[in-house]
């Protein structure tokens, strides 16, 4: 078997705050690259693996140790927990319970797992469920066309678009120059953030390098040293390198003048998902043993919750899996601090997490709108040619759930909406709310309007919902507005200051009333079709007559509607999905890590 190789170097990231430099450097050959510029970054042309990839199948082989996938990445913890904190099964380990047998091998290059997985030396591929997706096609015999087993994690915080000064939020990227890595697991992260912002993809221009950190062909190289480019998607330590620690970049050392973070997987932190596939070979032989391998990661999983949060009781237990993980992914046992900053950057999604992915036909990011909107991405991005079935295990949950003590959603807000509402009121007064706004919407008003009806705002509460569970760790503000046509009367009347105040408080109240109202009424929208939204996400704010459609005098005086559809368009509720990753809005066992 011959692979004429690209690179898809897997996603290596950490906390933000260790600021640890990972490199990555991988070969990509096979694809004609040209050095676009003077400086050190070269870009590639990235044609669908479908063209890049050839290979030959060879079954699974069978006896001893099966070859395992893991990547250096949080979601990986619990694999090497349940291999018993070890390279190869330990006896007495979560695998051997369940009669598995593996040796773990970190494969960050996506390509050359692939070659393992086609040769037969593992049946299993690690992934995100874009890259799966970008390969699918490459992967087209039966033999092997992956089956995905199981979901280990969300993305929350290390996977970032970082931009230059000129964006402020993500509908300022149409027409700009974005880089990424080609192949690599924020192909997905891209395509969605530009649908979501109304952008095409041919109103923005896309450079792809190989790397993914820790070369001159990386994003962050790329975006550092050519002057063209305006966005990057990169890595959470590179993000801190070029943005100066988290703030703005002030172009001394690695960072870049200006650049700031626009977003995270802390704010969108449903798109990016960690998943194990299966051939579907295997699976057809070995029903029973794939079943025992996923039901074996959700143990993990749990077993690793209550470590991280004993590990002072459960020290050398907890001890000896930082190490093992600590050796496994970084080649260093004293690498634990990096350990703990990739756990810290993604969310263990459990048997609930998998149950809503691949089973319920409600939640929002269920594996099959996951599928649509990934492959309609790479169609549009020229990745894959044309929609391909994917296919999921099919396990039986109820045998997957037995042993495990955490099979009901959790009801813990994510958010403390007393913090919520503090920094939302205070932007507000500073003028910078919409600084930080990501996606706003709008729902109007008819004079003392009191309820909802569904049909006739389904369109809109649909987008909201859809927004939510894509942005999960963002704020939605609903902040409500009222017609200033009385106070402008009654000021025109010259009406005292005290009667003037009172007509302004009065619109004060309508407009929060409107607030709560469509909150109520999209979160009961929500409920009735089967979405449990979390109503700590939203916060309410009146601003009464500020801000008219119909327009202000030179010294902010609302200036009166010369029609009544004109006052009618003041009569609404603005919805704005808003980034508060730099604030302590979060609670302490929220899902917003």
């Amino acid at each position: 078997m011959k692979i004429l190789t690209n690179c898809v170097a897997d996603r290596l990231t950490m906390e933000t705050r260790t600021f640890t430099a990972l490199a990555v450097t991988v070969l990509i050959s096979g694809l004609a690259s040209v050095s676009l510029q003077a400086a050190a970054t070269k870009y590639i042309d990235s044609p669908p693996l479908s063209k890049v990839i050839k290979q030959a199948v060879v079954p699974v082989r069978e006896g001893g140790a099966m070859q395992l996938p893991i990547i250096t990445w949080g979601g990986d913890i619990a694999t090497i927990l349940a291999n018993g904190s070890a390279k190869d099964t330990s006896a007495g380990s979560i695998f051997d319970a369940q009669g598995l047998k593996f040796s773990l091998k970190r494969e960050d290059d996506f390509t050359a797992q692939i070659g393992n997985y086609v040769r037969g030396d593992s049946a299993y591929l690690r992934c995100t469920l874009g890259m799966l997706n970008q390969a699918i096609e490459a992967l087209d015999d039966p033999r092997v066309k992956p089956v995905v087993v199981g979901q280990l994690t969300y993305s929350v915080g290390g996977d970032v678009l970082v931009v230059k000064s000129s964006i402020k939020t993500p509908a300022d990227l149409k027409g700009k120059t974005i880089v990424l890595q080609a192949y690599g697991p924020h192909v997905d992260y891209l395509t969605r953030v530009l649908s979501d912002a109304g952008i095409a993809l041919a109103d923005v221009k896309i450079k792809w390098v190989k790397d993914l950190t820790g070369t001159d062909d990386s994003p962050a190289a790329a975006i550092r040293t050519d002057p063209s480019i305006d966005a990057a998607f990169m890595i959470s330590p590179d993000a801190a390198e070029i943005t100066s620690n988290g703030t703005v970049g002030s172009g001394a050392e690695k960072s870049v003048k200006g650049a700031h973070i626009l977003m995270s997987t802390k704010t969108a932190s449903r798109i990016i998902v960690d998943v194990y596939a299966v051939r579907g070979d295997y699976l057809q032989a070995h029903r029973t043993e794939v079943a025992n391998f996923a039901h074996a990661l959700l143990m993990a999983q749990e077993k690793l919750a209550v470590l991280m949060r004993d590990s002072a009781t459960q020290k050398a237990e907890f001890t000896k899996l930082m190490t093992a993980s600590a050796s496994l992914l970084f080649d260093s046992p004293q690498a634990v601090a990096d350990v703990k900053g990739l756990y810290g950057d993604c969310e263990y999604v459990g048997f609930v997490g998998n149950v809503n992915t691949f089973t319920s036909q409600t939640f929002p990011r269920r594996f099959s709108v996951l599928q649509d909107e990934i492959q309609t991405g790479l169609i549009g991005l020229g990745l894959l040619g044309s929609k391909v079935a994917v296919d999921t295990a099919g396990l039986d949950f109820d045998a997957l759930k037995q042993g495990l003590t955490q099979t009901v959603a959790s009801e813990t807000p994510k958010f403390q909406s007393g913090e919520v509402a503090k920094v939302m009121a205070q932007r507000s007064e500073q003028g910078t709310l919409k600084d930080n706004q990501l996606f706003e919407f709008e729902v109007f008003f008819k004079p003392n309007q009191a309820t909802f009806a569904p049909d006739a705002y389904a369109g809109q509460f649909d987008e909201v919902i859809k927004r939510a569970a894509i942005y999960a760790g963002a704020i939605i503000t609903v902040e409500g507005y009222a017609d200033p046509t009385g106070y402008c009367d009654a000021k025109a009347k010259a009406q005292p200051p005290l009667i003037l105040s009172r007509i302004k408080q009065s619109a004060n109240n309508t407009s929060l009333n409107r607030a709560v109202q469509v909150r109520e009424a999209i979160v009961n929208y929500a409920k009735s079709k089967g979405v449990a939204l979390d109503p700590s996400q939203f916060t309410t704010m009146g601003h009464g007559i500020s801000d008219p459609k119909t327009g202000t005098t030179s010294d902010g005086e609302p200036l009166r509607p010369t029609s009544k559809e004109a006052a009618y368009s003041n009569m609404r509720c603005e919805l704005r999905i808003v980034n508060v990753e730099a604030e302590s809005v979060w609670t302490p066992d929220g899902g917003a890590k």
